[in-house]
């Protein structure tokens, strides 16, 4: 049985980033094996429930008013709803909600969240948002509407943030990430490979996560999508081995997290996809759409995961084979 470690080195983590591609994705799958049921991929579906206005410069990000997106008015408790239940009937059994807000303001529009995750809850499904930073009480107020999880990502390694994000600090991060443990809700946290980054960056961001204890629940790991209007909208797509790679390693550091392929599928094949499942990914987003991105349709799921032979798993909440908590 793999350990479960939390004092891992650079060069450890680079020195399995860089093993050669068979080996390094054999080591992971064998993780895989060993830590959750076979065949298992966790669905999960987001919806972008206050879009555009940020006043953050993420690089990345097509929501920021810097970068010409207006905000759009905040979606109803029961539009909220309504598209949680079609996600649940597509077979979704996490359902994610993002604002495009810097941090977490007490007042009507937070209230508003609270019913949400109180709402989505009550149909059966895990909660999951991502609202920017927030404090202690707010993290505990999320937490006695019933969410299962927030999503705050360090985005990159700690040496490369300041390339792509100036209007919030690297421990900022980390602030907002202690307040949500403290409250008892699991984190969802990972990053973006494709944005001007080296290996060194990658592996570092990922030892970061590594070394947490106890390890994100969640690590979604993301290839860039080029947004026209923002400054990275001429990076080149990464290659599907790099988007492997940071998969695999993932995996093997943290053996019981839920690895989620995300953003940049609609750029794979479904053999690239696949690899990347059989590496150690075990969650995917579900759906047409990530918060403002492109992302394959729900039947092109299905097909990939009955291609594949593989099944959806149930809600976390219900379903303890498929709980990643250490």
């Amino acid at each position: 049985m793999s350990d479960i470690r939390h004092d891992w080195s650079g060069g450890e983590v680079r020195a399995i980033h860089d093993l050669p591609l068979v080996d390094l994705v054999n080591r992971a799958h064998q993780t895989h094996r060993e830590h959750f049921p076979a065949g298992g991929v966790q669905l999960a579906s987001l919806l972008s429930i206050k879009t555009g206005g940020c006043p953050e410069d993420c690089a990345y990000c097509p929501q920021s008013s810097r970068h010409g997106k207006a905000a759009e008015r905040m979606l109803a408790v029961d539009e909220v709803l309504e598209a949680a239940s079609r996600a649940r009937d597509a077979g979704a059994n996490r359902f994610c909600m993002g604002a495009a807000w810097r941090e977490v303001k007490d007042g009507q529009a937070f209230d508003r969240v609270l019913d949400m995750v109180r709402g989505v809850r009550g149909l059966g499904l895990d909660a999951c948002v991502t609202l920017g930073m927030l404090n202690e009480d707010q993290a505990r107020r999320l937490k006695e509407a019933g969410l299962t999880a927030y999503n705050h990502n360090l985005d990159t390694g700690e040496e490369y943030y300041g390339e792509i994000i100036s209007t919030r600090t690297w421990q900022d991060r980390l602030n907002t990430l202690a307040a949500v443990r403290k409250a008892g809700i699991t984190l969802c946290c990972g990053g973006i490979i494709g944005m001007g980054e080296s290996v060194d960056d990658r592996c570092s961001l990922l030892r970061t996560l590594a070394n947490m204890d106890p390890h994100p629940e969640s690590v979604p790991i993301n290839a860039l999508v080029p947004v026209e209007g923002t400054p990275l909208q001429d990076r080149k797509p990464v290659h599907p081995f790099e988007l492997t790679r940071m998969i695999a390693t993932a995996r093997i550091l943290m053996p019981k997290t839920m690895v989620r392929l995300s953003a940049g599928r609609t750029g794979l094949s479904d053999e690239a996809q696949f690899l990347c499942l059989f590496a150690g990914a075990n969650s995917i987003f579900h759906g047409d759409k990530l918060l403002t991105t492109p992302n394959p349709g729900a039947g092109d799921d299905r097909r990939l995961l009955e291609a594949a032979g593989l099944r959806p798993l149930e809600c976390s909440s219900t379903n303890p084979a498929a709980d990643a908590a250490e």
